[in-house]
């Protein structure tokens, strides 16, 4: 498997109205994301936001689940959330991933909502893809607050298609969307 690093995206997102805004970071989105990632196999995890404040959050639950309670409580998880760091914006992440592989991710975005202004692609489509160790790395974008803004959909390589349920209703926690979409695309078949 090609390499495959994932964001959780603070900003740019969009807020209840489809207006461009920053989302607050919370503890268990980071924790369960990170653990998520870990569980199958991604390269890392940042956590991108450009609040200087929001970032000394991101770097205190770290440092609690790497070298404080969190690590003497539960030692397992201080693996997990050793693939987690954070960065101010998505060039900063695209940039530090471009460093470690000699050259840029190609860019996965997700969205819940159909109205998404480009064409999407399925799970089915994108697994060989990531599988493929000659076309990565790859950086899957997971939008807080009411998804990614629609410049982050539209400069994605990618646009993947949105998880769909049974029932005519659509809003899963970033956390519980982000595990899906990596057993979607990474879990034993």
């Amino acid at each position: 498997m090609s390499a495959v690093y994932c964001a959780l995206v603070h900003h740019p997102v969009r807020d209840r109205e489809g207006q461009t805004a920053t989302a607050a970071v919370t503890n268990i989105d980071v924790h369960d994301i990170a653990r998520s990632a870990h569980t199958f196999g991604l390269s890392g995890m940042y956590v991108v936001t450009p609040i200087d404040a929001q970032r000394a959050l991101v770097e205190r639950i770290l440092e609690h689940w790497r070298e404080g309670a969190g690590k003497r409580r539960m030692p397992h998880r201080s693996e997990a959330l050793a693939v987690c760091q954070h960065a101010s914006n998505i060039a900063g992440v695209i940039a530090s991933i471009e460093a470690a592989h000699g050259r840029a991710p190609r860019l996965v975005a997700t969205a819940a909502r159909s109205d998404t202004p480009r064409e999407v692609l399925s799970f089915e489509q994108l697994r060989p893809q990531l599988a493929a160790a000659e076309g990565g790395p790859w950086l899957i974008l997971f939008g807080t607050g009411h998804g990614l803004a629609d410049e982050v959909l539209r400069a994605a390589d990618v646009l993947l298609e949105p998880i769909r349920g049974r029932a005519d209703y659509n809003h899963l926690s970033v956390r519980a969307a982000a595990a899906i979409v990596f057993d979607r695309l990474f879990g034993a078949r």
